[in-house]
C-alpha cells in the first residue's frame, strides 16, 4: 500500500499556516535554543513563552526529543510540538522528522517548520524521517497506527524535501513488497509488480519464465523453484538516462526468495515465520529501479532479481543433487536452506558474461550468521574492489542504513572444495564463518569486475518500531543504493 500521509512544501509562515491545523511542530536547536525563523510566529500565538516551557521540561533540543502542549487557536485547540533537532545533521534530523510523525498519528492536517538552516542533504532526511515513521502496513480493514494525514513542512528549499519524499516513496514500496504475505506473493506475482513499475518509471523490463530459464541454463533458479507449484522467474529491469555515454554500467542483483521453508533441509516452524520476507533483496532493488528517473541518476543501471519458492515436494532439489549454473560452473547442494546463494549465483554469471557491467552489487537477506556477527541495525559488506566498498560505506554514512566491512579470506575458500562439482553450497571443516563462506561462494560467479555483496539479513527486519524503522520489512538498502547512485559522477 502507498504511503498514506501526503508531505508537501509550504508557503509563508508558520503562524499563518497554524489557522487551520490540528498540530504545530517547530524545530528546537541542541541548547536549547528556539529555531529563530520560528521565534516571532510562536510569539504571536502562544501566550506562555516557549523558551519558559522548555526550561521548565528540561529539554536539551535533542533529536528524539518532544515537548509538547496546547494553546488556543480561534475558536479551537491546537497542539504546539516543540521537536529537537540536535545538530542539524542528517542522521538528528531524519531522527527528529520520525518522532514528529509518531507524535502526530491520527491528526487530519500537521503544520511544521523545516529547521531554516538545514542543508539540503539534512532536509532531505527530514522528509524521509517524516513519512518513514508514518508507514504502516496492513492486510483489509484500517490502518493500525494511522499517520497524519497530510504534514505541511515551511521548507527552506522545497526540492530537497521532494527528494526526500521520492527516497521515501521508494523505500515504502520495498517494505510493501516484502510485507505482502507469501500466500499471494510468488515470483510470478513478483515479476508483474515489477512490469508495472516499469511503466511509470521509464524502465525496460523483461521476464524469463521457468521454459526460458531451463533452455539457457539458469540452473540455480531452475532447482530451487523445482519443489514449488509456483515455477521461478529472472525479473530484469533496465534504465538508461539520456546522456549515459561514458560506458559505466551498474547492475544490482536480489535475493527474491518469495518463501523459504528451507526445501527438503526443513526450516523449524520459528524459523519459517519470517520467511516471507526472505525476498527483500529483490524487493529493494525492485524499488530502486523505480526512482531512478524520478531522482535523476546519470547512469546506466540494470537491476537482477532471481525470484523462486523453495519448497518441499517430491520434485524438490535434494542434499547431494549437483547443479549446472548459467555460464557452466557446477554446485553440489549440501544443504537445500542455503537456496539464496543458488539463485544468485546465476544471476551474477549472467550480468558478467552478458551485461558487461562495470560494478555489480548483490543484495540478500543470505545468512544468520550475518545477523549473529552484526546484529539487527548493521549489513554486512563484502567486496573485491577497494573504491567500489569505499563508495559504498561513504553513502551508507549519509543514508541512515549502516555497513560492516567484512573480510574475504582466502584460506576459507577450500570450505567449499567438493569432490563432484566445482563447489559445495555450505562449508565444510569447522571453519564456522557462514556468512564470509557464503560470500566466497557468490564470488566463483561475479567474475573479475568489481563486486560488492550486502548480506542483510539483520536489518532488513525489525521486531519493533524505531525511529524512522517501521516492525516488519524495513527496506533497507534503498536509500543507501540510492545515495549511491545518485552521487556517481
Amino acid at each position: 500500500m502507498p504511503l498514506q500521509t501526503q508531505l508537501r512544501a509550504l508557503d509563508g509562515t508558520i503562524r499563518d499556516a497554524a489557522t487551520t491545523a490540528e498540530a504545530v511542530a517547530v524545530p528546537v536547536r541542541s541548547g536549547p535554543e528556539i529555531d529563530p525563523a520560528y521565534a516571532d510566529g510562536l510569539a504571536g500565538i502562544f501566550a506562555l513563552g516557549a523558551a519558559d516551557l522548555l526550561a521548565h521540561e528540561d529539554a536539551k533540543g535533542q533529536p528524539g526529543e518532544i515537548v509538547r502542549a496546547p494553546f488556543r487557536m480561534g475558536d479551537g485547540i491546537t497542539e504546539l510540538l516543540l521537536f529537537g533537532v540536535g545538530d542539524g545533521s542528517a542522521s538528528a534530523l531524519r531522527r527528529a522528522g520520525a518522532t514528529v510523525a509518531r507524535q502526530v498519528r491520527g491528526r487530519g492536517k500537521v503544520i511544521v517548520g523545516g529547521p531554516s538552516e538545514a542543508e539540503d542533504d539534512a532536509l532531505a532526511a527530514f522528509a524521509e524521517g517524516l513519512l518513514l515513521a508514518s508507514y504502516d502496513f496492513r492486510v483489509g480493514g484500517t490502518a493500525r497506527r494511522p499517520g497524519a494525514e497530510s504534514i505541511s513542512v515551511v521548507a527552506p528549499a522545497p526540492d530537497a524535501l521532494e527528494r526526500g519524499a521520492s527516497i521515501a516513496r521508494a523505500v515504502a514500496l520495498a517494505r510493501d513488497l516484502t510485507n505482502t504475505t507469501s500466500r499471494e506473493k510468488c515470483p510470478q506475482w513478483l515479476a508483474e509488480r515489477a512490469e508495472e513499475l516499469a511503466a511509470d518509471a521509464a524502465l525496460t523490463v523483461r521476464v524469463r519464465d521457468e521454459a526460458a530459464l531451463a533452455a539457457q541454463g539458469f540452473g540455480g533458479l531452475i532447482a530451487v523453484g523445482a519443489g514449488s507449484a509456483r515455477p521461478p522467474r529472472l525479473i530484469e529491469l533496465a534504465y538508461e538516462p539520456e546522456g549515459a555515454g561514458d560506458g559505466r554500467h551498474i547492475v544490482l542483483v536480489g535475493k527474491g526468495i518469495t518463501f523459504d521453508s528451507g526445501g527438503l533441509s526443513l526450516k523449524p516452524n520459528a524459523g519459517m515465520k519470517t520467511m516471507k520476507t526472505d525476498m527483500a533483496g529483490g524487493a529493494v532493488v525492485i524499488a530502486v529501479m523505480s526512482a531512478l528517473r524520478e531522482l535523476g541518476v546519470p547512469v546506466k543501471v540494470t537491476g537482477l532479481v532471481a525470484a523462486a519458492e523453495n519448497m518441499p515436494s517430491g520434485s524438490a532439489m535434494r542434499p547431494g543433487d549437483v547443479i549446472r549454473h548459467y555460464g557452466g560452473t557446477t554446485s553440489e547442494v549440501l544443504n537445500t536452506d542455503a537456496e539464496g546463494r543458488l539463485v544468485l549465483a546465476d544471476a551474477l554469471a549472467y550480468a558478467d558474461a552478458e551485461l558487461d557491467p562495470t560494478a555489480v552489487v548483490d543484495i540478500a537477506t543470505l545468512t544468520g550468521a550475518a545477523k549473529v556477527a552484526l546484529g539487527l541495525r548493521y549489513a554486512a559488506l563484502y567486496s573485491t574492489d577497494e573504491t567500489l566498498a569505499g563508495d559504498l560505506l561513504g553513502a551508507s554514512e549519509g543514508s541512515g542504513e549502516s555497513l560492516w566491512r567484512m573480510p574475504l579470506i582466502d584460506e576459507y575458500r577450500q570450505a567449499i572444495d567438493s569432490h563432484v562439482a566445482d563447489v559445495a553450497n555450505i562449508g565444510r571443516g569447522g571453519f564456522n564463518a557462514g556468512s564470509i563462506i557464503a560470500g566466497l561462494f557468490l564470488r566463483e560467479f561475479a567474475g573479475d569486475r568489481p563486486w560488492a555483496h550486502l548480506d542483510v539479513a539483520g536489518p532488513a527486519r525489525a521486531t519493533t518500531d524505531d525511529a524512522e524503522v517501521t516492525k516488519g520489512a524495513t527496506g533497507y538498502g534503498v536509500r543507501l543504493l540510492l545515495r549511491w547512485l545518485t552521487s556517481a559522477n
